[in-house]
């Protein structure tokens, strides 16, 4: 049996069950957590039940494991579960006063704005550009280095698509190459910067890189935002800049910079992986490669907003890509009163953690949760229908992931072109390696053998 630490006791004569957990250190415990999360929470349940306690660097930090927990937690309808103090530890010098940082009626507030930016109206405003963009990454893809058999690292070509994405349909800026990547550099630092296990900046480490980034994607969004108030464009920046409330009220310009550096960065890192690992799962499961390609040989070249949606293998690979690669693999939350999740005592202040990437494999709800299926999307499975809560990768209540949907757009745009233009391959021994010390990327670029068709 292991060592247990039984951390939070119920008041006296409650009926709430006491949380309990390994008294392992931190650094054991987190080296185990990013090694095989699924494992470590599989075990950890199995010997604690299915909400327990880790020490996180002097921090208690509550699992709050399974659909149930997680809609408790998630959604909060008595407003007892607070995301920005959960974050700040992790990222808050970085991302600091954007959305994921604010709570209940300034969050809300601040939503209402920026949800404005992301209605179909905007989203179909914004595909010309999107398609535009995509179609002159993928002609220079170079023939030359297709025909001598050279490797393509799919995540460095993908990022700077996306990240010209951001820029130009965020912010109506197509920018010079090196311009272009000396601020992808700055808002990779800054995501990055969470990830560290050194919280201080020291010259030269991550703390420090992402502190750095922050400075030069502020200096870079303040210079621009003047023209944006002179003037309503199509971009995101500038309904941003241009966007009010129900009372007129509108975002200065601090409060403009804080969401452009948190939706650049979320927008940038999480719809790269996402892409990367749905590109590298069609190089693994070819067949679903030609299914997905069937289909987008039958649609025309440049899709439209509803045209999009019909792209159902497409969206069956989505949506079991990011079941089985979560991009933000934690919900955390700190409870601000005292309170229960599933019957086990929460006291105030206790840090509560919903497990996204393990409640996505839990097999419970997943058939065979550990394979490729996207069949399992489908209607006649539609195993994530059998909760609201099972497969969640964009979240879920008040902090729902307010991009999600420009998110879909973009990654079945990119693949929709890839597939009619190129075909791809791995060896089949082949595993993608994967950094999992923030988003889930790829050590190795993912190298595949890219042919044009």
């Amino acid at each position: 049996m292991p060592r247990t630490q039984f951390v939070v006791a119920p008041p006296a004569g409650s009926e709430l069950r006491q949380v309990s957990g390994p008294a392992t250190n931190s650094i054991s415990q987190l080296l185990r957590q990013r090694r095989d999360p699924v494992r470590a929470a599989r075990e950890d349940e199995a010997a604690y039940g299915p909400v327990y306690a880790l020490n996180m660097f002097g921090t208690r930090w509550i699992i709050a494991g399974g659909p149930d927990a997680a809609q408790q937690v998630l959604m909060s309808k008595d407003r007892v579960f607070a995301n920005g103090p959960a974050w700040q530890p992790l990222n808050g010098p970085f991302f600091d006063r954007g959305l994921l940082m604010l709570d209940f009626e300034e969050h809300r507030a601040h939503r209402s704005i920026m949800q404005q930016a992301f209605g179909r109206p905007a989203l179909t405003s914004y595909l010309t550009d999107l398609h535009a963009i995509v179609e002159r990454h993928l002609g220079e893809w170079s023939e030359g280095s297709l025909a001598q058999g050279d490797p393509a690292l799919m995540h460095r070509r993908l990022e700077r698509l996306t990240l010209d994405v951001a820029l130009e349909v965020f912010m109506g800026a197509r920018l010079p190459r090196e311009e272009s990547a000396r601020i992808s550099k700055a808002v990779m630092e800054t995501l990055a910067g969470g990830g560290a296990m050194v919280r201080a900046a020291i010259p030269g480490n991550r703390w420090w890189r992402g502190l750095r980034g922050r400075r030069i994607v502020e200096a870079f969004l303040m210079d621009r935002i003047p023209a944006a108030r002179e003037q309503q464009g199509s971009d995101l920046l500038s309904m941003l800049c241009h966007a009010t409330d129900e009372d007129g009220a509108r975002f200065d310009d601090r409060d403009v910079v804080n969401h452009m550096i948190f939706l650049l960065a979320a927008a940038h890192d999480t719809t790269t992986g996402t892409l990367t690992n749905m590109v590298y799962n069609m190089a693994k499961y070819p067949d679903w490669q030609k299914r997905a390609r069937v289909r987008s040989l039958e649609m025309p070249h440049e899709l439209g907003y509803d045209e999009l949606a019909e792209l159902t293998e497409l969206e069956w690979i989505l949506k079991e890509t990011t079941r089985l690669c979560t991009p933000i693999q934690i919900e955390p939350r700190v409870a601000v009163a005292d309170t229960e999740v599933c019957g086990y005592f929460i006291p105030e202040g206790s840090v509560v953690v919903v497990p996204t990437l393990v409640n996505h494999q839990r097999p419970e709800i997943w058939s065979h949760p550990e394979e490729f299926d996207p069949e399992r999307f489908g209607d006649e499975r539609a195993e994530h229908k059998q909760h609201r809560m099972a497969w969640a990768p964009f979240g879920g209540g008040p902090h729902k992931c307010i991009g999600q949907h420009f998110a879909g757009l973009e990654i079945k745009m990119v693949l929709h072109q890839l597939l009619r233009s190129f075909e791809w391959e791995v060896p089949q021994d082949y595993i993608m390696p994967l950094d999992m010390s923030a988003t889930p990327i790829p050590k190795d670029s993912l190298p595949v053998t890219l042919r044009r068709r």
